[in-house]
């Protein structure tokens, strides 16, 4: 097994001092988002927020059953709290992967009944799952037996054209029967056959009425809300209904929106990151990842949302995304674009 497993789960309190050693509440997560969130983007997003959770991209359970284990569960230490989102639909596979996840060093394991795409739906999981309650129910109970980390459920609100508030209600009371306790609710529809897992995201119409439906029919159960949230102020807004607010999008393309996070929904009294400084402290990072065999272009693409709204952010964005100068580069590559930010600034 890969020594960046035993590092995890040797230094598991890293991120949450402060809560006593517990798991901090999931007031405020970012969104498994294939492509996006691997390991690269979830250490850097760590570097400017102690205290939300993360979300891994989602990894089907025959990645796990058939493929690099490692690769595909590698983690460094400060990503906790870190979630684990699987895929799949048969009860004894994510059994065996949710054991996998305790293994590692995990602190959630999450079972994916949202995506919407064809190839998802080839295999029988994601969002075409919510028509199935009864086999969700099965999963879960499957993989609560097979572990002791808490199994959460990301789904929809409907599917195709169901689209009434009684058929989530129905899913999440069965499912919640099998011992599922949190439910992240993606607040629109999911509609399987004629629009792209992009237009998935945008068309469906937001119904948040729903989530906030859930919760104060369940308030036994923990409700996180998922959709179309750009800004901690809607972030307030959902949090007088909902236990926790998931942030997808623009948590990637905005990360500094992420700074605001610890202080005002987790009470941490450390100055908020600079984002200078969070350029400079993901730099030994950077270098252990090159140590390693690794390339700069695979960490520079997560960074370039960093400098939004600042004067010198097209800049830098350019030189953490120039062909030319990613090719053979090293961590002063972003020092460099880091000089170009305060150059612009100070006009020096």
């Amino acid at each position: 097994m890969d020594s960046n497993k035993t590092a995890a789960d040797n230094d598991k309190t890293q991120s949450w001092q402060g809560f006593a050693g517990q798991l901090p509440p999931r007031r405020v997560a970012v969104a498994p988002m294939l492509d996006w969130t691997d390991r690269h983007y979830r250490a850097f997003a760590r570097q400017i927020s102690r205290h939300t959770w993360l979300y891994t991209e989602m990894v089907t359970t025959g990645a796990l059953l058939h493929g690099d284990v490692g690769r595909h569960l590698r983690f460094d230490a400060c990503e906790h709290p870190l979630a684990l989102q699987l895929g799949g639909s048969e009860p004894a596979d994510l059994a065996h992967c949710a054991r996998l996840a305790e293994t590692w060093g995990y602190d959630e394991v999450n079972l994916n009944v949202g995506c919407p795409s064809e190839r998802v739906q080839r295999g029988a999981f994601g969002a075409c799952l919510m028509k199935e309650p009864t086999l969700v129910a099965d999963c879960v109970k499957a993989m609560r037996d097979a572990c002791s980390l808490p199994v959460t459920v990301k789904h929809r609100i409907g599917v195709d054209k169901v689209d009434s508030y009684d058929f989530v209600s129905d899913f999440v009371g069965e499912v919640a029967e099998a011992g599922c306790r949190t439910f992240i609710v993606h607040a629109r529809n999911a509609i399987l056959k004629g629009l792209s897992p992009k237009e998935n995201r945008e068309v469906p119409p937001l119904k948040y009425d729903y989530a906030y439906r859930l919760k104060a029919e369940h308030p036994e159960l923990e409700i996180l809300i998922n959709g179309g949230i750009r800004t901690l102020d809607e972030v307030d807004a959902h949090l007088a209904h909902v236990d926790g607010v998931m942030i997808g999008r623009e948590a990637y393309h905005n990360p500094y929106l992420l700074a605001g996070v610890d202080a005002r929904y987790y009470g941490d009294d450390h100055p908020q990151a600079d984002r200078c400084d969070i350029i400079e402290r993901f730099i030994p990072y950077v270098d252990a990842h090159l140590a390693s065999g690794g390339r700069v272009r695979d960490i520079a693409r997560h960074t370039l949302g960093l400098m939004t709204g600042l004067t010198g952010a097209r800049r830098f964005r350019q030189m953490l995304s120039d062909a030319t100068l990613l090719n053979g580069a090293d961590s002063g590559l972003f020092l460099r674009a880091l000089d170009s930010v305060r150059h612009a600034r100070t006009g020096a």
